[in-house]
């Protein structure tokens, strides 16, 4: 496969060519798998909805953002995961999202197995070669409300596998280059993870009930309407 690197302005320009093709098409079967995974950060009896990308936006309130006295150290992570297999929540992803199911030894060490990042549409074949990118970084997350929530609640926000789009194993080029970015200031460089990545942006807001600011509003707006027959599911955090 191709890495594909695509600005941000030339990714808008293609928009109109992305909305004829469905946004997760290529994802892995796992991605789907995970998404039906209990999870005591999304409990049963809440239920999911589903939004047009635009109609979506349009739920989020707009609020300036402040980073006043973010540490990244306020969001614990790796926990131990949810099931008592000795894999933390990053390692439990990597189960999850595997294309191709890696070996699982002591200590839940990976070896074998790959992954495909949809962010720059590249095939891994070593689990240490992969981030698992927070859908809305931490530092995002802080700044659009998780600032004055409890210890406990941005623990479960930092290992939320109760959603399949929290949380995404990509490389580590495209995570880090990503950073702390909305969308306003980052997309994937891959033009076919557009309307994916928006929904997946969309749905993470959504289920924690995180505010945009006016500049991230105004971008969500412009991918939504490249984006018309993607839709985006969540299931609210308790």
């Amino acid at each position: 496969m191709n890495l594909t690197r695509v600005t941000v302005t030339t990714a808008l320009a293609l928009l109109p060519l992305v909305a004829a093709t469905a946004p997760a098409a290529a994802a892995p079967e796992a991605a789907s798998a995970r998404a039906a995974a209990p999870s005591a950060a999304a409990p049963s009896a809440r239920v999911a909805e589903t939004l047009s990308l635009a109609v979506a936006v349009g739920r989020l309130p707009v609020a300036t953002e402040s980073r006043t006295g973010y540490t990244r150290d306020a969001f614990k992570h790796w926990n131990a995961g949810l099931k008592p297999d000795g894999c933390n929540t990053r390692n439990e992803v990597l189960i999850a999202e595997a294309v191709e199911a890696p070996t699982v030894g002591a200590r839940c060490a990976l070896s074998g197995g790959s992954w495909w990042s949809y962010y720059d549409d590249t095939v891994v074949d070593s689990a240490s070669a992969l981030d698992i990118d927070h859908m809305v970084p931490l530092a995002e997350a802080w700044d659009s409300g998780a600032y004055g929530w409890t210890a406990a609640r941005r623990e479960a926000y930092a290992n939320d596998q109760g959603q399949a789009s929290s949380l995404v194993a990509v490389t580590a080029k495209s995570n880090r280059s990503k950073a702390d970015q909305d969308p306003a200031q980052w997309l994937p460089p891959s033009a076919d993870a557009l309307c994916r990545y928006t929904s997946e942006w969309l749905a993470t807001k959504l289920r924690w009930a995180l505010s945009i600011d006016e500049d991230e509003q105004r971008r969500l707006y412009q991918l939504a309407a490249g984006c018309p027959s993607t839709r985006v599911t969540f299931e609210p955090a308790s």
